[in-house]
């Protein structure tokens, strides 16, 4: 059978503050090819230019990445304020009915940073737009200095809930991951199970109730050193497990992980 296909989804960019583009980090297709052992295709978030239905035929699983831009607060709700930083619109009109329409086919869907905050608005939880400034909360921001194996060390840990779809694919109930984010959960919407919290109590891994399959997100970034890191390469591996069942299946509902 060949490599299931994962959607990336991408973010624009300028190059050479000119140029537009839709791109995807390389850490995020490496840690697809050689964790996931899955084939990365990378497809713009522009809904001029794709549709949902188009989407959830051509791939077998979405990946959806991090990115500077935040979700807009209107998604869930909030009116904009110059804490909630930048914002890419396109992405959120592509990203959060792509999701929903994923998860309830039961498509695996694996959320990263910025994604781990579209799995949670698309499924109505809201938003702090810069936890730093919360009482008792750590700065889980990428620190402004240094080399990109400095900026993407392992800095805090993750509590699991026992029993939940993290706990069943690390085999612990506690993780060390590094922590690149601004914003986190204020509030989390109905079906959104929080399954793991920073020591701070922020919210770093989450599930879907319900989900007919794999409906997984990390508020921490696992595609950094992904096939050495004893966190990253078992939860990359366990979502290629499910691209390929999904493939396997003819685009079947399946049972979610844990």
């Amino acid at each position: 059978m060949t490599r299931p296909i994962v959607g990336i989804i991408s973010n624009a960019y300028l190059i050479n503050d000119q140029y537009p583009a839709h791109a995807c980090g390389s850490m995020n297709t490496d840690a697809v090819v050689q964790v996931s052992g899955a084939m990365p295709l990378a497809f713009p978030a522009d809904p001029e230019v794709v549709t949902i239905p188009e989407l959830l035929d051509a791939f077998d699983g979405f990946l959806f990445t991090g990115g500077r831009p935040n979700v807009h607060p209107e998604e869930y709700g909030e009116e904009p304020t110059e804490a909630h930083g930048t914002f890419d619109r396109n992405r959120d009109r592509v990203a959060l009915p792509l999701i929903r329409a994923a998860v309830e086919r039961g498509q695996p869907i694996l959320g990263i940073c910025r994604g781990f905050q579209e799995v949670a608005v698309a499924f109505g939880s809201t938003l702090h737009p810069e936890i730093r400034e919360l009482p008792g909360r750590m700065n889980h921001r990428m620190p402004p200095d240094g080399t990109l194996e400095e900026k993407f060390a392992l800095r805090h840990d993750v509590i699991l809930a026992p029993g939940s779809p993290y706990a069943h694919v690390f085999g612990t109930e506690r993780v060390r991951t590094n922590t690149l984010h601004g914003q986190g959960i204020k509030v989390a919407g109905p079906r959104v199970r929080i399954d793991g919290w920073a020591e701070d109590d922020t919210p770093e891994a989450i599930s879907i109730d319900g989900a007919p399959g794999f409906a997984m997100a990390v508020q921490w970034h696992p595609e950094a050193n992904a096939a050495e890191d004893p966190v990253s390469r078992p939860l990359f591996a366990a979502f290629g497990e499910a691209c390929r069942a999904w493939r396997a299946s003819g685009g079947q509902p399946l049972r979610a992980v844990g």
